[in-house]
């Protein structure tokens, strides 16, 4: 044990995540951090086998004043909601320092999505950045959970939510803390939330009374659907939107869809710098019509993803490349899982520019 405080005196980050640590071992360690708390800042015991027990003696670390951890990963712990009720127990009773938390791939169930509730509600409890990526988190918790983070939202940057099951009816109740003037949200994470054309209507909906902050938008694994993709593209057009990253791989996107997507980045397409299209039916007319974001003189799109998307010509993308500034930005254009034919042209252009083409 005394070696364990000698090395946590020393250091304000300790990355232990996939190192096959055991409840027992959970133990000695926690026991170490525990006699010499006040430096530590960041601490990742991700993908260990920490489960409720290890979670457990984890808060006596974190319930102790001197404790000033600012950023903790517990991803993959084996945590239930035994021990996601007694982390935020433990963190209630010292709030004021932890701006990340990272629960992801833990069943918190609804003891523990109440509980952490509870603390989200906790005014001195300051969080930028909250993750929850495969929790289970049910329509009917997501709505516990967005009630406590429309009491306290001015703090959160970060919101990830991917992979629960919040259907329209969670989202619905998300925009509430969205269009909240208060709320300075810049990445938020939706992906395979069970989303369709309602839910994604009512998001850009909550997006447009509150544009300025954000920045990266996942929406993949979501059926946006016509009234989706329409609503986002009217939200991607306006000036104030100056959103940098956005994912729409995987989201049913047609051709006739992404016409109307690319036009509209079209009108606005200074701010973005990262754009995934991929596995979308968009087809040669589709590219053909997102060219002419690329020509554009204000593009500075940095990355852009097109695998599988059914393309089978590229030259009029190689054109665009060829007539535009876009390739002193661009750094990397995903082309893989299309049936493309001679894109020797392609190849030549990009390979004495920065960017790496991804075609194989």
């Amino acid at each position: 044990m005394g070696n364990y405080a000698i090395v946590f005196k020393s250091l304000s980050f300790q990355g232990l995540n996939r190192c096959s640590i055991t409840e027992k071992q959970c133990v000695i360690l926690t026991s170490a951090l525990k006699s010499n708390p006040s430096h530590l800042r960041e601490l990742d015991l991700s993908w260990n086998k920490l489960e409720n027990t290890g979670v457990k003696h984890l808060c006596d670390v974190l319930k102790d004043l001197h404790c000033k951890l600012e950023r903790l990963s517990l991803r993959g712990c084996y945590m239930t909601e035994e021990g996601c009720s007694a982390l935020t127990s433990a963190l209630n009773s010292n709030p004021s320092h932890l701006r990340e938390l990272n629960l992801s791939w833990n069943n918190l169930g609804d003891s523990g999505v109440k509980n952490l509730s509870d603390l989200l509600m906790n005014l001195q409890f300051k969080l930028e950045e909250l993750d929850l990526i495969y929790c289970r988190i049910t329509e009917e918790q997501c709505v516990i959970l967005t009630s406590a983070l429309k009491s306290n939202p001015s703090h959160l940057r970060e919101l990830h939510l991917s992979g629960n099951k919040l259907g329209d009816s969670g989202v619905k109740h998300l925009c509430d803390v969205l269009k909240d003037s208060h709320c300075k949200l810049e990445r938020l994470s939706l992906s395979s939330c069970d989303m369709t054309d309602e839910g994604c209507s009512v998001l850009t909906s909550a997006l447009k009374s509150n544009l300025s902050h954000l920045r990266e938008l996942n929406l993949s694994w979501n059926k946006l659907g016509d009234s989706g993709v329409k609503n986002l593209s009217d939200l991607l057009m306006n000036p104030q939107f100056k959103l940098e990253k956005l994912d729409l791989s995987y989201c049913s996107i047609t051709e006739k869809q992404s016409v109307i997507l690319t036009k509209a980045l079209k009108s606005n397409p200074s701010h973005l710098r990262e754009l995934n299209l991929s596995r979308n039916e968009l087809g040669n007319t589709g590219v053909k019509h997102l060219c002419d974001v690329l020509k554009d003189s204000h593009c500075k799109l940095e990355r852009l993803s097109l695998q599988n998307c059914g393309i089978t010509d590229v030259s009029p993308l190689t054109q665009s490349l060829t007539n535009s500034k876009v390739l002193q930005f661009l750094k990397e254009l995903e082309l893989r899982e299309n049936m493309i034919g001679d894109s020797k042209q392609l190849c030549d252009i990009l390979r004495d520019s920065n960017c790496v083409l991804r075609i194989d």
